[in-house]
């Protein structure tokens, strides 16, 4: 029964499709990036500082607010749009964080033009990765592959995440929201 009411709600003319959170991309990458954080805060960083658990709070931010966006996007444009900012601001205070960790131990970024990057760019076009795609790097016994990768990860993330925005205020723009929608559908259905 509840299964063919959430069926009529997403096949209505009011609610819009949502909820497909697990085909984005911005998913799947912030899911690869909250699997190697847990790896690299359970076993780089010490597990009893406020940096463990401000990371891994700042990496699950971002994967589950995109999520989170992804079903509110059934009844509010604007808090999906919120959501998906909040986590791209969590990805980057997470960028923040692994860069302050490189800084402070003398660990290098690597350059776009390093053929590490250049190995990573190709490991990223991969369809469908996950955090299997990635493990050989993240869980790599050297910090500095650790980090690059991770850091890269994360720009990656944040940047597709900007493009998300933008499609999202350019669909509100010429779809308008939620409320314009129920407007539309009680004024077709009083004529």
């Amino acid at each position: 029964m509840l299964i063919n009411h959430l069926h009529a709600m997403q096949n209505s003319n009011i609610f819009p499709k949502h909820g497909g959170y697990r085909k984005l991309i911005t998913f799947q990458k912030a899911e690869i990036i909250y699997d190697g954080t847990s790896y690299f805060c359970n076993n780089i960083l010490n597990k009893y500082t406020r940096t463990h658990d401000q990371m891994m709070q700042a990496a699950r931010s971002g994967k589950q607010n995109i999520a989170e966006a992804s079903m509110a996007s059934a009844t509010s444009k604007e808090t999906e749009i919120k959501l998906t900012n909040v986590a791209r601001a969590s990805l980057e205070e997470l960028l923040i964080d692994y860069e302050d960790y490189m800084r402070t131990n003398n660990i290098p970024f690597w350059e776009r033009d390093h053929p590490y990057t250049l190995r990573f760019n190709q490991i990223n076009k991969t369809p469908n990765a996950n955090y299997q795609t990635f493990k050989k790097a993240i869980e790599n016994p050297n910090p500095e592959i650790t980090t690059n990768v991770l850091r890269l990860l994360i720009k990656v993330n944040t940047y597709l995440l900007a493009r998300q925005l933008t499609t999202l205020e350019r669909q509100f723009t010429t779809q308008g929201g939620f409320k314009e929608k129920m407007y539309q559908s009680r004024k077709n259905h009083q004529k």
